[in-house]
């Protein structure tokens, strides 16, 4: 089959434009549901009052009901005694009905009873109305209680009732079928288990759907669906016949030669775009089909969701006669360079902290089929298709994806990458008030930067000297002159050779990394487990050069020890925790310090305090120790930085 090639590429607005715009009134019908079951939905009609609030004019206070010209002239000097007995002043409480021939209510407090409360005195008088709740004082019969397309909250629920409007007039839901495409997917087996080599696990769907629940839309996800053109044609047909109203097919947008989407819509229909110029999410296909939407979504996770949140959401919130909220935006220094393509409009995740009063934003890891990067990322930066990037220390833009107070309040972690900062963020979220850790793994010696750039709280740094044989205190001392940091030990942990279940290549030591056969997974320049690898290999007189694969890296020892478990290398130096988490055999090598360098301003912070008390707990200690690999001997416990 040809291979089809994108026409008519768009930009993200002109795309929007032709695909919203052919749908601006596209409306999902009414339907009217108890005011009860109203929470979160949208009117489709102004919505007026049955009944007043109050309906009668009540006590707004416990006192007297009193006719007001009765308390005329009542002062200190000249108290008035109101017959309580004879039906002058009436006993009553917050919320009865007042008499029939009274106007005003006496505070409890301002009247002074006698002892068969059968008269009182007063001291001040009371104007007429004072202290009662009158007939409409909150909402009037007939009066307008809300317009046409307002969201609906609980109290609304509560105004809806006392108005006398039992049921409310809202938009429909808008129905939503997706289909998942694709040869090589499959459902994830019940077990848990991997799936055959070459088929992917089907998640687009359930985050798709997730997507539009949240939105307001009721979803059906069909069964998975082969690349066969005529099947696809099928359920295409048979979605645009169903009472969805928009129709997704996930997969298959991109110019492949086996991507059958564009060629279906074409038949069955229209397409309006295919392609916009923005990444993720290019291959995005926008059609119309016996004038329902149909979208096609590109199957890389970060893409399909790119193109769903740009296109698909705003026409949900359309069919409901609703505009979506700007997303709140804050400005932020950039921590590290970001390179992008000119004449395309680029999404980043990122991570964003708050270092002194200025905001600091972390890149995430990119790739269309980066997963990790949409559950990790607090934040999200645009570059502009006129750009060519973002350079470090530049002040952007950046849309938060969590609320402010919690972005005010995450921790930036950058450094080296440890298994225990997993454990330490989940501490941190568990304690009262929670605390996110947003770890950024670029090795130890960029942790030190970015202490020294002022772009993290905390930096995970096991930097060898080769020289010393210590660990951190001379780089702190040649990188950090001028800054005070305290630099406290987190763990002790065993580095060696992370290689195959069973070590088929029967490696022993770091000799055997020079034969032809192994192929080694290295970590990255500036990393500690890098340095560590380099002083022994010269400590043994042996060539890095002779090493296949020591040009190759990884800036995780999970990414590591994932490339031995995959075959892409027969062994990487890495920690035991990381072995044992993927069941991998290893060889140890040395046990190392792992320290977290830490500005000594930031100690009197609360959310640094909240992780000292945490690092120094024994539940935290126990739990790294399980890991296996670890001692925390020493955990919590400061070391002191010599001048020399």
């Amino acid at each position: 089959m040809k291979r089809k090639i994108y026409f008519n590429m768009h930009s993200r607005q002109e795309a929007q434009a032709l695909f919203l715009g052919r749908f601006h009134n596209y409306r999902t019908g009414e339907e009217e549901i108890p005011a009860r079951e109203a929470c979160g939905r949208i009117t489709s009609r102004p919505v007026s009052a049955r009944l007043s609030s109050p309906s009668f004019h009540s006590a707004a206070m416990d006192g007297l009901a009193v006719r007001a010209e009765d308390t005329f002239g009542a002062a200190d000097d000249n108290p008035i005694i109101l017959d309580i007995s004879s039906g002058q002043a009436v006993m009553i409480n917050t919320g009865h009905p007042l008499p029939q021939d009274k106007n005003a209510v006496i505070m409890i407090e301002n009247i002074i009873l006698n002892e068969d409360q059968s008269r009182g005195t007063i001291r001040a008088p009371v104007y007429p109305w004072q202290n009662v709740r009158k007939v409409g004082e909150d909402i009037v019969a007939t009066e307008l209680l809300f317009p046409s397309h307002h969201h609906i909250t609980p109290p609304d629920m509560a105004a809806l009732l006392t108005a006398g409007c039992p049921n409310v007039r809202v938009h429909k839901k808008p129905r939503m079928t997706i289909l998942p495409t694709g040869s090589e997917l499959v459902d994830l087996a019940p077990s848990g288990q991997a799936p055959p080599p070459g088929k992917t696990i089907e998640s687009n769907s359930a985050v798709l759907a997730g997507l539009a629940e949240q939105a307001g839309a009721v979803v059906t996800v069909t069964p998975i669906i082969g690349d066969d053109f005529a099947t696809i044609q099928r359920h295409l047909k048979e979605a645009v016949a169903s009472d969805a109203d928009l129709i997704m097919l996930n997969a298959g947008s991109s110019a492949g030669s086996a991507d059958y989407t564009v060629r279906v819509i074409e038949e069955l229909g229209e397409v309006l775009v295919h392609g916009v110029t923005i990444m993720p999410g290019k291959p995005t296909i926008l059609g119309i089909i016996d004038g329902k939407p149909v979208m096609g979504n590109p199957g890389y996770p970060v893409s399909a969701i790119i193109s769903f949140e740009q296109f698909a959401l705003p026409l949900l919130a359309g069919m409901q006669g609703m505009e979506r909220e700007p997303a709140t935006q804050i400005t932020a220094v950039l921590a590290k360079d970001i390179p992008s393509r000119g004449g395309i409009e680029e999404f980043r995740r990122m991570m964003t902290g708050k270092i002194g009063k200025q905001f600091v934003t972390v890149p995430l890891k990119k790739g269309a089929g980066a997963i990790t990067t949409l559950t990790r990322a607090n934040s999200m930066l645009t570059i502009g298709a006129a750009s060519e990037g973002e350079s470090k220390g530049s002040l952007v833009t950046v849309q938060l994806l969590r609320p402010p107070a919690t972005i005010a309040k995450t921790i930036l972690c950058t450094g080296s990458h440890d298994l225990c900062l997993d454990v330490l963020h989940d501490f941190l979220r568990k304690s009262t008030p929670a605390y996110p850790l947003a770890s950024t793994h670029v090795g130890s010696l960029g942790g030190i930067m970015a202490i020294k750039n002022n772009m993290t709280h905390i930096a995970g740094s096991h930097l060898l000297d080769p020289e010393s044989g210590t660990y951190n205190t001379s780089y702190i001392r040649r990188y950090l002159p001028d800054r005070e940091v305290n630099l406290i030990t987190l763990v002790h942990r065993m580095q060696g050779f992370i290689v195959q279940k069973g070590n088929p290549k029967n490696i022993q030591s770091i000799e055997d990394l020079l034969d032809g056969n192994i192929h080694f997974i290295n970590r990255q320049a500036g990393s500690g487990t890098r340095v560590l690898l380099d002083y022994t290999l010269n400590k043994n007189g042996l060539d890095a050069d002779e090493i296949e694969g020591y040009d190759h890296e990884e800036y995780t020892h999970m990414a590591v020890a994932v490339a031995i478990l995959s075959g892409k290398a027969d062994a990487g130096l890495g920690i035991l925790a990381a072995a044992r988490a993927l069941d991998l055999d290893f060889v140890p090598l040395t046990e190392e310090r792992y320290d977290l360098i830490i500005p000594t301003p930031f100690l009197e912070r609360p959310i640094i305090k909240r992780l000292l008390e945490i690092i120094h707990s024994r539940d935290f200690k126990r739990a790294v120790e399980q890991m296996g690999g670890y001692s925390t001997r020493e955990t919590g416990k400061i070391v002191q930085i010599s001048s020399s």
